[in-house]
């Protein structure tokens, strides 16, 4: 019986040593909210951008035809696109390079003074795009495509095939203008600066365009003035730092 008691005594104690250690674990334990405190860091942005010469450009050549015929109006528009088609591959431009980018062909409706329908005349449009990698001949193409039958130009789009030079030395004075700014921030606040924590980029590559809608009679008349000036190419980068 003594026994018995001896071993009901010994487990009661064995539970409340084993409950006393849980609790000793338990309030050790990290709680939520109560890890290291959070890391301090600064943002900045910066700003960084490099100028380059544009050496090609694309324009967008189009013929405009009416009739009163619906198929007279598609052969009108197709012999004529035909023809400035051959003048530019007549002055070197690469059969890659002319791509059509728009056919369409649509009735238009005419009345008379009172309002009355007096018949309809189909026009057909078809536009190609063209890409002149050599920019000496680009007024001379503008005008060889007028003569050749070409009635609206679109737009000039002036652009550079490799961007790459640019694009990194435009990421480079951005990078700059972001440490200048964290630097100047730390030294502000009295604070010292640390490693970078994370960085992020966006670039941009604006074209100025010469707008050269409105027909091309105009241009038929002397070699059109091209002025391609320069690209401007933008790089922003958010950096933040770390504070020690």
């Amino acid at each position: 019986m003594r026994g018995k008691l001896y071993l009901m005594v010994g487990i009661l104690l064995m539970a409340v040593l084993i409950s006393a250690c849980s609790g000793v674990a338990a309030a050790q334990t990290p709680q939520p909210g109560q890890g290291s405190a959070p890391v301090r860091t600064i943002s900045v942005t910066g700003s960084g951008k490099s100028f380059i010469v544009p050496d090609m450009a694309i324009i967008s050549v189009g013929v405009r035809t009416e009739n009163r015929n619906a198929g007279a109006a598609v052969d009108d528009n197709n012999a004529q696109t035909q023809e400035v088609i051959a003048a530019l591959r007549g002055m070197g431009v690469a059969e890659r390079d002319i791509q059509t980018t728009n056919f369409s062909i649509y009735p238009q409706q005419q009345y008379d003074d009172q309002g009355q329908l007096t018949g309809t005349t189909y026009v057909v449009e078809n536009t190609v795009q063209v890409t002149i990698r050599d920019l000496d001949q680009l007024g001379d193409l503008l005008g060889a495509s007028v003569d050749a039958g070409a009635n609206s130009v679109y737009g000039i789009q002036f652009d550079v095939e490799n961007k790459e030079e640019a694009l990194s030395e435009a990421r480079q004075n951005a990078v700059d203008n972001a440490a200048a700014q964290a630097q100047d921030l730390a030294q502000a606040a009295g604070v010292t600066l640390g490693e970078i924590q994370s960085l992020s980029t966006a670039s941009s590559f604006p074209s100025p365009i010469f707008d050269g809608r409105g027909g091309g009679a105009e241009a038929a008349a002397s070699q059109v003035p091209i002025a391609p000036g320069q690209l401007t190419v933008n790089v922003d980068v958010t950096v933040v730092y770390t504070i020690e």
